[in-house]
Order: structure tokens, then C-alpha cells, then sequence
């Protein structure tokens, strides 16, 4: 019989997994004080910390998968105590206008509802009165670690952006928008909700289907208008009329104009509040000559199109927000994330089926 080792742990022992007892054991404190430790928690300090870590990572500790999401489970599934605030950054001019928006207002309610669930209280901090130095200083008094940037929408107050720490904050915000600090990003899935639009309409019975909106790199619409546009033959396929930020609605009237009478759709897709007054002021019926269908439907008054799930994206922003605090990612990513929050279609009146 070869000798043993009279320190090596018998069989049964060595293919055991290291549990927080163990660890608990060999550094002589509780079970509690290593669960806490190792999930990082404020009660406990930086050097015992420091040294469970290290005994675990010597010990070759992992925690049980099944037990970790059985513990998630729980957690979930209960409404935890308020106990830290998220912060709403509001950088609007006119900051009211943001939840008067129904889209908007609908990110608030589903992040407010995730924050509350997850034991945060999120608040309202607007740059039209504080400066973002005086946040700063507000936000480290009363230990905020957690940013929601509202959507650069519309006119901004004048915001000195590097006048802000935001390695000392985990954030993340609504929309593609260049201002302001790059965090990671929740938004609507444009390209594919524009692009499914189009897909109902043609099987509706449309076959010249326009789109007539905005042009700006902060909305994807038009990208997944031009990409279904290759599933029908050419003599189908409508250019897409984008007008600037800076046309006022009498010009975008006689952009349209001019490309309804090029381009003779049967359909319009749009971004624009205003395409259904404009087209009555051009002499064309809704739906009996053109039938239009929005990439919004929380944002113009055209009952058929994408429903965004905007009460999702502002759940999902705070879900990604309190993962970012929990892991302690705080500053600008290197490698910037984002989420998509998949759109729905609705049916409307606007767009009725031509096959009836």
C-alpha cells in the first residue's frame, strides 16, 4: 500500500465543496459575518473584508449556483425596505415638460416601480436648478451612488458635462444622444420596431409605403424602414423623406408636399406629431387615400403602429443600474452596453386592412 500523506484531507473531504462554515471556521468568525463579507455588505469593515476574500479565494471557495439563484428568488420576491436613493437627472430647460410626455412619463413610472421593489427611492434632481457641482456634493452627503440620465430630449439647460464626477457614480441612461456622459444605455429597439411596421402594413395590402420623419442619429427608424424595404420589388421600394430638427412645421409641409407627389404612397410610416393635420391641410383623406402608422404610439396622435413598452425600458434601465451598484462598476465604461426593449404593434383605424 503506497503511504499517504498524513496532511492530505481523506477523500470524502477533498471533492467537498468549501462552504462559508469552512471559511468561517479557519478565520474564526461567524458564517454571517463571511456571507456579508463576501457580498461585500457596509456593515462589515474594508480589512475583514479583505481577509475572508483572501481566505476564500486560498480555500478555492465558489458559491453554490442552485443556492445563489435560490436566494435570488426570495429576494425578488419580496418588496424590500427603502434604504438608498437613485437619482433622476432631469437636464431639460423646461424640466415639467419631460413627464407630461407619456413616453417619459411612462420610463418614471416602470423605473420608479423596479426601484421601490428593489428598496430604492428614486428621485427628481433637475439642472434648470441645481448645477451639476452642487449634485455632486448633495449626492456624496447622502451616499447616492446611482444615476438615471432622463432623455436629452428637446432644449437642454446649458451643462458644463466634465463639471461632474462620473467615475464616482454607476450610470446609466435613456437613448442614443452624444451629450453627456457615455454610461451604458436603455432604449426602444427602433430599427427592428420600424421595420415590423413596415411589415404589417404590406400585409395590410400597402405596397408603396413611405416613411416621413426626423433626421437625427439619436433615432434608428428609418434604418429598419430601409431594411424591410428589401423585401418587396423595387418598383415598391419609396425613398424616405427626413426633414432637420431646425424646419419649422411649414417647411416640413412642403417637403411632404413635394415627395407625396413624387413618390404617391399608399402609406406612411412617421415619427411626426403633426403628419396627420398637415396631410388634412394638403387635401388628403386618412385612411381612404394614404393610411399612416406611427413608430410611436405614445407620442403622436396616430393610433396604428409600435407601442414602445416605455414602462419596460425604464424598468429595465433601473434593473441594469442597480446590477452596476451591486458589482461596483462605477465611471464610464470602457466597453458601453446597451438594451433594447423590443416594441409591440397595435391596430388602429388609421390603418385599416385593404384587403377588406
Amino acid at each position: 500500500m503506497p503511504n499517504k500523506n498524513a496532511n492530505e484531507p481523506p477523500e470524502n473531504e477533498r471533492h467537498r465543496s468549501v462552504t462559508l462554515r469552512d471559511i468561517a471556521k479557519e478565520l474564526g468568525i461567524s458564517h454571517v459575518t463571511v456571507s456579508l463579507a463576501l457580498r461585500d455588505h457596509p456593515r462589515i469593515s474594508a480589512a475583514t473584508k479583505l481577509r475572508v476574500q483572501q481566505k476564500a479565494d486560498e480555500m478555492g471557495y465558489h458559491p453554490d449556483p442552485m443556492l445563489s439563484a435560490l436566494s435570488h428568488y426570495r429576494l425578488s420576491n419580496q418588496e424590500k425596505p427603502v434604504q438608498a436613493t437613485l437619482a433622476w437627472i432631469n437636464p431639460l430647460q423646461h424640466p415639467g415638460r419631460l413627464l407630461k410626455q407619456e413616453e417619459f412619463s411612462l420610463y418614471w413610472k416602470g423605473a420608479e416601480k423596479v426601484a421601490q421593489r428593489l428598496g430604492f427611492h428614486l428621485e427628481e434632481f433637475r439642472t434648470a436648478d441645481l448645477s451639476l457641482p452642487r449634485m455632486d456634493t448633495i449626492f456624496k452627503t447622502r451616499s447616492i451612488r446611482g444615476l438615471l440620465i432622463a432623455p436629452l430630449a428637446w432644449e437642454i439647460t446649458p451643462i458644463h458635462w466634465d463639471d461632474f464626477p462620473w467615475k464616482d457614480y454607476a450610470g446609466v441612461r435613456f437613448g442614443r444622444s452624444a451629450q453627456g456622459p457615455l454610461y451604458h444605455f436603455v432604449t426602444s429597439a427602433q430599427v427592428s420596431g420600424s421595420a415590423r411596421a413596415f411589415e404589417r402594413a404590406n400585409q395590410k395590402g400597402y405596397r408603396r409605403i413611405g416613411y416621413f420623419g426626423l433626421n437625427t442619429p439619436r433615432r434608428m427608424f428609418v434604418a429598419g424602414y430601409l431594411r424591410a424595404q428589401q423585401t418587396v420589388p423595387a418598383n415598391q421600394q419609396v425613398p424616405p423623406m427626413c426633414y432637420e430638427a431646425n424646419d419649422t412645421p411649414e417647411q416640413q409641409q412642403e417637403l411632404l408636399a413635394a415627395w407625396l407627389a413624387s413618390n404617391r404612397p399608399d402609406a406612411i410610416l412617421t415619427d411626426n406629431q403633426l403628419l396627420p393635420s398637415m396631410l388634412h391641410e394638403l387635401g388628403y383623406r386618412v385612411p381612404e387615400d394614404i393610411g399612416i402608422a406611427t413608430t410611436s404610439i405614445h407620442d403622436t396622435p396616430i393610433d396604428a403602429g409600435i407601442n414602445q413598452n416605455p414602462e419596460e425600458i425604464g424598468k429595465a434601465a433601473v434593473r441594469m443600474l442597480v446590477s452596476l451598484i451591486n458589482e461596483h462598476h462605477f465611471g464610464i465604461p470602457e466597453v458601453r452596453n446597451q438594451i433594447l426593449v423590443d416594441g409591440k404593434w397595435q391596430d388602429g383605424s388609421m390603418l385599416p386592412d385593404r384587403h377588406a
